[in-house]
């Protein structure tokens, strides 16, 4: 094995281990070449290897810095918020809504959903920006007939305690498809990507009220590397 390999290896091993903790710095490389016995181009190919896979990142004039790597949950078959989970799982998070405008259904929309064609639905996408970075994009439409007053404020906040404690609607279940596919213009321009991304996660749900009125069409685009998700299944025989 490659000395810069072992290098990696050793203190990836350190950092799952909290020998060096999220936003601590690594040795420097002047350490690093002591530690390890070796020349500052090996220590800087394991760096590099660090970085590419989402342990640290390089700062001028501080060092390495290492990152929160760990992933979060998202519950597959749940129909919680992200604020929510933001909550449950403690994730220091922001929104920040890029656009919220008014457009009519298309048809494309309108077979995902049944909604009619040329209706008014709210267009939403917002960014969640976890620790500096911004690794989910948001693109929600909702139901303008159902929903006929939506502000800034709201979308950065929750719009589903709105729905639910100020509208007095009961979200009840939704649809669920999860892709892999290749990142887009609009991911690159909004999204915190590595260099050698080229895949994002995308979770489509399709939600319905209590009385099985489909009041909302979402797609979530996920960077790979910081989530993952999650369900509870049994065993069932047939």
């Amino acid at each position: 094995m490659h000395k810069y390999r072992e290098i990696f290896l050793d203190l990836e091993q350190k950092i799952l281990e909290m020998e060096y903790p999220p936003n601590t710095l690594l040795p420097s490389e002047n350490q690093l070449m002591e530690i390890y016995n070796t020349s500052r181009e090996t220590v800087r190919k394991a760096l590099n290897l660090l970085i590419n896979a989402g342990y640290i990142q390089k700062k001028q004039g501080k060092g390495s810095i290492v990152l929160d790597f760990h992933q979060f949950n998202f519950p597959i078959s749940g129909l919680t918020s992200f604020k929510e989970l933001q909550k449950m799982q403690h994730i220091q998070a922001k929104t920040a809504v890029v656009s919220l405008e008014v457009v009519k259904v298309s048809k494309k929309l309108s077979q995902a959903t049944g909604w009619k064609e040329d209706t008014e639905v709210w267009k939403l996408i917002r960014q969640r920006n976890i620790n500096g970075e911004t690794i989910i994009l948001d693109k929600d439409y909702l139901r303008k007939d159902i929903i006929p007053d939506l502000s800034l404020d709201i979308c950065e906040n929750s719009i589903y305690d709105y729905i639910e404690n100020e509208l007095e609607l009961v979200i009840s279940y939704a649809n669920k498809e999860v892709t892999v596919e290749h990142i887009t213009k609009e991911d690159k321009e909004l999204m915190t990507l590595h260099p050698e991304d080229t895949h994002v996660v995308v979770v489509r749900s399709v939600v319905f009220l209590d009385d099985t009125t489909c009041f909302e069409y979402t797609e979530s685009r996920h960077r790979l590397d910081k989530f993952k998700f999650t369900d509870f299944a049994r065993r069932r025989k047939f």
